[in-house]
């Protein structure tokens, strides 16, 4: 092109026109398109080529591409050209409807940054590590290149910020699930969820969306001391639901009304005859009774705890003492168990003996006391 050609292609363009051109090159630091309806060169700035710092012109264009782009600078021979201005015209009015009509959209995580992570929108948005999850993230790695969904939650074109939130969108979902299970879940139901917080009282279980209380006195059909002892947090788990408060958006769960029942099967496990370790739990004037499984307990009447007569069980037992019982009886329908400690007693031989003899004739034959008084009587 003659130098006067190329002054009167020069002539044609101003900063800040649009232009739209064709990328016919792309080198590490910059990229040179063909301007359509011109025969000058065009060269986009590595800088101009994208909102958020890119390592290599390649991350940002290909060869062939067709841009949009707006001049920088006029030089004799050539376009200074910028794709980052036209995208961020075009994204800022994007941007503000999406934040007045407070849309949900989806994005790539373009790089993970101290305090949180950048997302490129035509512009840099920019997501607060505290605006990420719903829970702390100690690690945002893995972030990188992953797509999240995203609202807007600051837009401040003048001073160009963006600020996004994942957390936003998690937690408005959370809340739609919650309210649709309350409105849905009914007391009987037997669902899977997830241990989410252990207390000192029961444990909070997270059953898709909203958190019901397992009582302690709901964990299991043995005694609890601390609920810690039979569940965990992470831990999935079978509850049934007993009551649904959806004023108050309370749930009431158990786990024990999930499980078999304590005496089911007891007629299997604990057959006539069988001699079982228990624990005696109450002692009343008729009896003790003894725990044999957990939430099994079965009778030991007053007249199968000794051989010998005893006026009360106090006399022999105490509660929390452990001992060693017969089955005698077993009614799983009626949920009864008749046992007995004195089967297994050895009987104190002394209980057969009628009378005693003196303390001098320990060590004698009746036969020979009887001898020495006949001599007695022989000899008077």
């Amino acid at each position: 092109m003659s130098e006067d050609m190329n002054q009167i292609e020069v002539g044609n363009f101003e900063v800040g026109d649009r232009v739209t051109g064709q990328v016919t090159k792309v080198e590490e630091k910059q990229v040179l398109v063909d301007i359509q309806n011109s025969k000058l060169d065009g060269i986009i700035p590595i800088s101009e080529l994208s909102s958020i710092h890119i390592e290599k012109a390649s991350d940002a264009v290909a060869e062939g591409d067709s841009l949009d782009l707006e001049v920088l600078k006029v030089e004799e021979e050539a376009l200074i050209l910028s794709k980052r201005k036209v995208d961020a015209e075009k994204a800022w009015d994007e941007l503000e409807q999406k934040f007045q009509g407070g849309e949900v959209f989806n994005a790539e995580v373009k790089d993970v940054v101290k305090g949180g992570l950048v997302v490129d929108l035509g512009v840099r948005g920019f997501v607060p590590a505290s605006l990420v999850e719903a829970y702390f993230v100690e690690d945002f790695s893995d972030y990188k290149g992953k797509e999240l969904s995203f609202k807007i939650v600051e837009l401040d074109k003048e001073k160009n910020r963006l600020i996004l939130s994942h957390r936003a969108v998690v937690e408005e979902e959370k809340g739609r699930k919650k309210q649709d299970l309350l409105e849905t879940i009914q007391a009987g139901e037997v669902i899977e969820g997830t241990v989410q917080r252990i207390t000192d009282f029961g444990a909070f279980v997270d059953i898709g969306g909203i958190d019901g209380l397992v009582h302690i006195s709901q964990l299991s059909h043995e005694h609890v001391e601390k609920p810690g002892d039979v569940v965990e947090e992470g831990q999935k788990v079978n509850v049934k639901v007993l009551n649904v408060d959806r004023d108050n958006e309370r749930i009431s769960l158990s786990i024990k009304e999930t499980l078999p029942g304590p005496w089911e099967n007891i007629a299997e496990r604990a057959p006539r005859g069988t001699v079982l370790n228990g624990t005696v739990r109450r002692l009343v004037s008729y009896g003790a009774f003894v725990e044999v499984f957990p939430g099994v307990e079965g009778l030991v009447h007053i007249s199968q705890i000794a051989h010998k007569h005893i006026g009360t069980p106090h006399e022999v037992l105490q509660e929390g003492q452990e001992v060693e019982v017969k089955v005698l009886d077993v009614n799983e329908k009626e949920q009864r168990l008749s046992l007995s400690i004195k089967d297994l007693l050895e009987r104190d031989v002394e209980e057969n003996v009628d009378y005693e003899l003196p303390e001098e004739s320990k060590g004698f034959q009746l036969g020979e006391l009887l001898g020495d008084k006949l001599k007695n009587i022989r000899n008077k």
